[in-house]
Parts: structure tokens; sequence; C-alpha cells
């Protein structure tokens, strides 16, 4: 199927910028409206060569197709509740700390309505959302890049995470099992976790109700440092017997907030 003009050069934008970008950056680089990127976003999703999820798109079936952009197009309506729940749960001025998460990233933008933040990231995603937005400060972690996270990990990014102290660290997490905690698919995710845990006054993990059937390798932060979950969700008896145990408050985003 041939390209029309448009959609070539949103094609060679998508490339130039790494695969993978938001509507506001491809709007920037071609200089055209947002409206005008979306409907050619909408038309090259029909050739299943981009593929399109929330405020951005992606090029699909190459290297530049991570892991991250097809999770954040998994229960979209879900982590969107969940976000709006953690938002609420924020206040202005507060220093926090997100990770790459899919569903962080939908808290990412949710964020965008308060002000003076202090926000250390190691996503790229959240540090483009929410930079030179309501006065808000924006502290990308430095480290070795994984593609496929959109993020930074390694000891310069668990370095540069120790300099602040966190009102907040919201995190993603993989798995949730009532034995083990919290549990990530990456060591490196794991273990950045469990030194951001150390760093923070409350620690909140976001999660969709399905991660509760998953299961995971590595083990994140010890399960009584958390001091609250977001889910859609309400956990089954057994996992809300261990949240008791471990003194873990659950708030469940039903769509009542």
């Amino acid at each position: 199927m041939s390209q029309t003009h448009r959609e070539i050069e949103l094609l060679e934008a998508l490339r130039r910028l790494g695969g993978s970008a938001r509507n506001t950056d491809l709007a920037k680089a071609l200089d055209v409206s947002e409206e005008t990127v979306r409907r050619t976003i909408k038309s090259l999703s029909k050739t299943a060569m981009v593929a399109r999820v929330r405020g951005g798109a992606y090029l699909v079936g190459t290297q530049n197709d991570p892991s991250f952009f097809r999770r954040i197009t998994q229960r979209p309506t879900e982590k969107r509740l969940i976000a709006n729940v953690v938002s609420t749960r924020v206040s202005d001025g507060m220093t926090l700390f997100l990770d790459v998460g899919s569903t962080t990233a939908f808290v990412a933008e949710e964020l965008r309505r308060h002000q003076n933040l202090t926000i250390a990231t190691n996503s790229i995603g959240v540090a483009q959302t929410l930079v030179n937005v309501n006065g808000n400060r924006v502290h990308i972690l430095g480290g070795e890049m994984q593609a496929n996270e959109r993020g930074a990990f390694g000891h310069v990014t668990h370095r540069q995470a120790q300099r602040l102290v966190y009102d907040m660290a919201i995190l993603s997490t993989d798995a949730v099992s009532p034995r083990r905690g919290f549990l990530y698919h990456s060591n490196a995710e794991a273990e950045l976790a469990q030194i951001v845990a150390e760093c923070a006054d409350q620690i909140l993990i976001a999660f969709d109700h399905g991660k509760i059937s998953e299961s995971a390798p590595f083990v994140g932060p010890a399960p009584r440092q958390i001091s609250h979950i977001v889910t859609d969700k309400a956990p089954g008896k057994a996992l809300a017997q261990s949240l008791d145990a471990w003194g873990i408050k659950a708030v469940i985003a039903d769509g009542s907030y």
C-alpha cells in the first residue's frame, strides 16, 4: 500500500526519534498540529506499520517495537482509573520517584495537573511527560539505557537515585505473590525498586489486576516497606490476608473516585 507524503514524513520522523515518540514531539518535528499527527497515525495503524498508544505511536515489527509499548496498550482503561487515584494521593510540591512501568506512564499523565513537583525518574517517557509543566522540576537519572523499557538502569542510576529523599515513590510491578510480595521480570528493575524504597517516606505500588495472576523471578522491595497499593480489583482472600499482615492498605480504583 502506498503512503501519502504526510505518512512518509511521519514514518521518517519516528525513525529519527528512535522508533517511538509522543504526538507532541511528532507535531514539533513535522511543524503540524497534534490533530494532524493523530489522523496520520490512525491511517498508518491500518497498515500495521505503526501502532498507536496513548499519546503517541511506535514503529511495529522492528527492534523499535519495545515491550513497554506492547504493555501500555494492555488494559488502558484500568490503568487510567488507577492513575487517577494515585494522582489524588499526591500533593503539590512533593518530591516523587516514578519508574518505567506502563501504569506509571499513565500516572505521569495525571500528575500534569499538579504543581511544583520534584520528580526523579529513570524513564524517558515520564520525563518527557512532566518536564516544563506547572513549575515541575524533573531529574532524569543516568545509567545504561535499556530500549525495551525506555529507561536507564545500573550502578550510575542507583547512585543518582540515592541523592534524593522522596516523599513518595510510585512504583510498578510485574507480578504480585501472596507469599513473596512484589516481583519483577528484570533483576535491574527489582534492584532499583529496592534502592529507591530505602530513600522514600512512602512507597505506593500501582498495578492492574492482571499482575495478580502473573509470576516473575526477582523480588522487589520488602512488602513491609510498602505503604499502599492501588489496583483496579479487590485482591482475593490469600492476597488480602497477606496485605493485612504486611500493613499495606489496598486502594481500589473502581471508577467511583
